[in-house]
């Protein structure tokens, strides 16, 4: 094991409390987490170049970074922005098949009881509606979170809006797997339907734990104070 991520190296304790208070995408902090780890091994490196012992580099970079509690924030920051991209992502990839679910069950509209097609169609309408609404808000927020956020100033509230409408967009999968569900029972042609049942309960299973990390993340979210010149 390597010298640097020895028990009870300040390292190692750093990381370990900036890793406990900051949620987001695990692939992105975990590359978070080992830049920093390899920035304070790096400066600790250099320290030691300079003579001083491995002990006192070590303190001297876990020092120079600051505490973990005054980089929390900014690296929240990065985090929220990739889980509103993730769950974006994903309205955008799975709002879709719930179009294409009712499709489906169109053609077996003439096998379902009287009372059955008029109510499924309407409810097809106002789902189709709001998943068509959450993917184009979705689509809005990956161009407004991509190249275009280093050069404007991000909405504070725009990850909060993203986790909404992803839980939106999940809260209507849902409802059209019951719906599609129910009707299964009714329809002459009652594995097509089933099938898009299954294709909305997967669009919901992959939406709702997103968007509930998201919703996590932007409670998280700080706004960054404006930084004063200095002398001003």
């Amino acid at each position: 094991m390597n010298a640097s991520r020895r028990a009870g190296d300040p390292i190692e304790e750093y990381v370990a409390e900036l890793t406990g208070v900051l949620h987001g995408p695990s692939r992105t902090k975990a590359r978070m987490i080992e830049e920093m780890r390899d920035g304070l091994a790096d400066t600790a490196a250099a320290y030691r170049e300079d003579g001083l012992p491995h002990d006192h580099a070590v303190r001297r970079a876990v020092e120079e970074f600051g505490a973990p509690e005054e980089l929390a924030p900014a690296c929240q920051r990065e985090l929220t922005v990739a889980q509103a991209r993730h769950t974006a992502r994903t309205v955008v990839l799975t709002a879709p098949f719930l179009v294409a679910c009712w499709y489906l069950l169109l053609p077996a509209g003439s096998g379902v009881e009287p009372l059955g097609p008029r109510t499924v169609q309407l409810l097809a309408v106002h789902l189709a509606g709001v998943a068509g609404v959450a993917a184009l808000f979705a689509a809005a927020a990956l161009a407004a979170t991509g190249g275009l956020a280093r050069r404007l100033p991000l909405p504070h509230r725009l990850p909060l809006a993203v986790a909404w409408a992803g839980t939106t967009a999940s809260v209507a999968m849902a409802l059209a797997t019951l719906a599609l569900a129910v009707a299964s029972l009714m329809a002459a042609d009652w594995p097509l339907v089933a099938l898009a049942g299954a294709l909305a309960a997967a669009s919901h299973a992959l939406t709702a734990p997103s968007a509930r990390a998201c919703r996590r993340c932007a409670r998280l979210l700080t706004p960054q104070p404006v930084a004063t010149r200095v002398g001003g």
